[in-house]
């Protein structure tokens, strides 16, 4: 019996989540499965990966065969680089303190990349955001413009007519007055 290690789909249509499962070879992809180890969710930004490290390492020892997703999870998260340094051991080429001092640093140097990832990623959508806040202040601030231009613009309208019709009105007093004055002199 060939044994895989490999990755089940879940979730909706076109929003896929997958279970890393311990399978038969022959099993349907989605179908019966040995032992589930983790899931995978493609979905975030970085991808989310929960692993049974212990369960991984164990079944590659008892020559589980990674497909080449798994494979790619299983060293992103370090299961392929320990199963290489504790082979390393069995063969004598240095001792199980020197491989875990190598794990150990591996894993730090891993952590450190995603954190600087993740850090890159939120800088990115604050500046993003902050950038999107200045557009739209610049895009407030001409609109009040034009709106204040406009108010300015009717109340000298509004102003000018306002004359003219004491203008006017002035006019017809006048008129008046020269009409009561011719009256009188008559």
């Amino acid at each position: 019996m060939a044994v895989k290690i490999r990755l089940s789909r879940h979730g909706r249509k076109r929003y896929a989540y997958y279970h890393i499962v311990v399978a038969d070879s022959r099993a349907p992809r989605d179908g019966r499965f040995i032992e589930r180890i983790g899931s995978y969710n493609p979905n975030t930004n970085p991808a989310t990966i929960n692993l049974d490290f212990e369960k991984a390492l164990g079944w590659l020892f008892k020559g589980a065969q990674p497909t080449d997703t798994c494979r790619a999870i299983l060293s992103y998260n370090g299961v392929l680089m320990k199963k290489h340094l504790l082979e390393g051991v069995k063969k004598g080429a240095f001792d199980e303190a020197e491989a875990e001092r190598r794990f150990e640093a591996w894993i730090q140097e891993k952590e450190a990349n995603v954190q600087a990832k993740k850090d890159r990623l939120s800088g990115e959508k604050d500046s993003a955001y902050k950038q999107r806040l200045e557009q739209e202040a610049k895009i407030n601030a001409e609109r009040a413009e034009a709106i204040a231009q406009k108010k300015a613009e009717l109340a000298a309208e509004a102003e000018a007519a306002a004359k003219e019709a004491a203008k006017e009105a002035a006019g017809e007093e006048n008129t008046e007055e020269e009409a009561a004055e011719e009256a009188q002199g008559e």
